[in-house]
C-alpha cells in the first residue's frame, strides 16, 4: 500500500491551518508544535501531523482556551494513561468562566445602557467641557448614570 504524506512550506501549511506562519513559529517556539524538520537548504517543512495538531490548536485557541490549557489538552489527546474525564472537565471548567464572564459583560451592558440613556436626557447642547455628564462621572459618590462600579 502507497500511502502519500504532503510536506509544506510553513506558506501552504499557514494557509491551511488558517494560521499566520509568525503564529506558526511562535508555537514552535514555546513547544506546541515541534520544531520543523529543515530541508537542506534550511527550509522549514511540515508533514500531515503538522498540519493535523495546528488544527487543533487553533480549535481550541478559537475556543478561548489559554496556552497553558491547550498544552494540557494536547497532552491529553496523546495519552493513552490518561483519562478523558480530564478533557471533559477542563471544557467545563473553561465553560464556567465563559459563562461568568457573559454575565459581567451583561450586568456592564445595563450599566452602559443606563449612561447612555443619561446622557440623552441630560444633554442640552454645547461644548463638551460644560457637559454634565462629566461631572457626574467625576463625582466619587455619584451612582445615578451608570448604576455604581
Amino acid at each position: 500500500m502507497n500511502v502519500h504524506m504532503s510536506v509544506f512550506t510553513i506558506g501552504a501549511l499557514a494557509k491551511a491551518s488558517g494560521l499566520t506562519t509568525p503564529t506558526i513559529r511562535y508555537y514552535e517556539e514555546i513547544g506546541l508544535i515541534p520544531k520543523a524538520r529543515r530541508s537542506v537548504s534550511g527550509q522549514r517543512y511540515y508533514e500531515d501531523a503538522d498540519l493535523s495538531r495546528l488544527t487543533f490548536i487553533r480549535q481550541c485557541r478559537d475556543f478561548g482556551f489559554g496556552i497553558e490549557q491547550v498544552k494540557v489538552l494536547l497532552d491529553l489527546s496523546i495519552s493513552q494513561d490518561r483519562d478523558c474525564i480530564e478533557t471533559r472537565d477542563i471544557a467545563q471548567a473553561h465553560l464556567a468562566e465563559v459563562r461568568q464572564k457573559l454575565d459581567e459583560l451583561q450586568a456592564l451592558e445595563k450599566r452602559l445602557a443606563a449612561f447612555v440613556d443619561r446622557c440623552n436626557e441630560a444633554c442640552a447642547g454645547g461644548p463638551s467641557c460644560d457637559c454634565v455628564i462629566f461631572r457626574e462621572l467625576a463625582e466619587p459618590t455619584s451612582q445615578s448614570c451608570c448604576g455604581g462600579a
